[in-house]
């Protein structure tokens, strides 16, 4: 077994590091004012980022293909691990932010060559941002056959009515294109029922109706999550993405490079958490001696770099496992990284803000932010409790 990253990727690795320590964290406490400032709004120095991200060939670099920078799996892991150092700048300054990654990369597989014109080509550009609407508030998500959004086709239209909530974006005035989830076919056997359509934002029966806060954040910096109702909206039935019945497999399809890129993200988070620890637990001093000194803080410590270097194995070798057998081979394990990465992570981030005492749980440091967003990955793109199932059921089916 080789571990050592590939001539490209390390290349790529000094690029976007030195793009991190001259730019992007330079950049976060303007980034955070201009965020209170602009409200919903797109800060204005994320439009400066992106332009240097751009001379700095720092683009794209999700996507593999022609549409994309070319990287595998495992070549980008590391750079996404990078930019979740500073998860709320770093990928949209470099175009690799969800939603936007998902959709790109749904529309990259299965959109037909006008959808990728009109909606693909400005998304890879930067000039928009998109959302992607399948949570619904009146039943249980992590099942998606149980969406119950309701797409009906009327002569050369579909017509959809339904509530989403949770739809990530969506608040953003630039986020201009939605990937909707429904059902075209209720009689179908149960994973070909679904379907995806294309609603652009102004489309008349859409309605925005408020965004939902996160553990009391409201995300704005990244369009928030909205709630959203669509009553008789109508859209062409060249919209349809794919084939009526395939909304299932494609959001299959789009969840798989989604998990490894929150992943890798998570892991950066956990070594920014650990670095701030580190530096606040040396600079600190408790009954006439520095934190650091204390026997639980090393421990906590200690842990943090054990649990980070085992995920990142895991992590790296589900990419190598994507790339070489793809996503379905790689089934088992990207389940184990969705499971293990962010209750792990998490649970570094609660020790340093322990270390950090009272300013832990403040605005003065990222470590609160951080926390809600490791803790709502534990439900996004599926909750612990469905992967477990599943992977559960794999292993006993060895055996059945």
């Amino acid at each position: 077994m080789d571990f050592a990253f590939d001539s490209l990727t390390e290349e790529l690795r000094g690029r976007l590091l030195r793009f991190m320590d001259e730019c992007v964290h330079p950049a976060e406490p303007a980034f955070e004012e201009q965020v209170r400032m602009s409200g919903w709004g797109v800060p204005p120095l994320v439009e400066d980022l992106k332009d240097e991200a751009r001379k700095r060939g720092l683009w794209n670099l999700f996507l593999p293909g022609d549409h994309g920078a070319g990287l595998t799996n495992l070549q980008y892991a590391p750079l996404a691990e990078i930019m979740g150092r500073s998860p709320h700048l770093a990928p949209v300054a470099t175009n690799c932010a969800a939603p936007d990654t998902g959709n790109m990369e749904v529309l990259s597989m299965f959109g037909s060559e006008w959808q990728r014109q009109e909606w693909l080509r400005p998304l890879l550009d930067g000039e928009i941002r998109s959302a992607f609407a399948m949570t619904e508030p009146d039943v249980a998500s992590s099942d998606a056959t149980n969406i119950a959004t309701s797409i009906v086709r009327d002569g050369d239209e579909y017509v959809i009515n339904g509530r989403k909530w949770f739809i990530s974006g969506a608040m953003n005035p630039t986020c201009k294109i939605f990937i909707v989830m429904g059902k075209t076919d209720p009689e179908a056997p149960k994973h070909r029922q679904q379907s995806m359509v294309l609603v652009p934002r102004d489309t008349p029966g859409m309605h925005i109706k408020r965004g939902m806060s996160v553990f009391g954040y409201d995300d704005a910096d990244h369009g928030g999550h909205a709630e959203i109702v669509f009553e008789d909206v109508r859209v062409p039935v060249d919209n349809l993405i794919g084939e009526e019945g395939g909304g299932f497999a494609i959001a299959q399809a789009r969840l798989g490079p989604g998990r490894i890129h929150h992943c890798m993200r998570l892991i950066g988070m956990a070594e920014r958490a650990v670095e701030l620890m580190c530096r606040r637990a040396l600079a600190r001093t408790t009954f006439g001696k520095p934190i650091a000194r204390q026997g639980v803080v090393q421990d906590w410590i200690a842990e943090s770099r054990v649990r980070i270097e085992q995920l990142r194995l895991l992590v790296l070798k589900t990419a190598w496992l994507m790339d070489t057998v793809g996503n379905q081979g790689a089934h088992t394990e990207i389940q184990a990284i969705k499971i293990s990465t962010p209750i792990a992570v998490e649970w570094i981030l609660d020790k340093a803000i322990q270390v950090h005492g009272a300013g832990g749980v403040s605005q003065d440091f990222p470590l609160a932010a951080l926390w809600a967003g490791a803790r709502s990955l534990r439900l996004a793109d599926g909750p612990d409790e469905v992967h477990k199932r599943s992977l559960a059921y794999r292993e006993l089916k060895q055996y059945m």
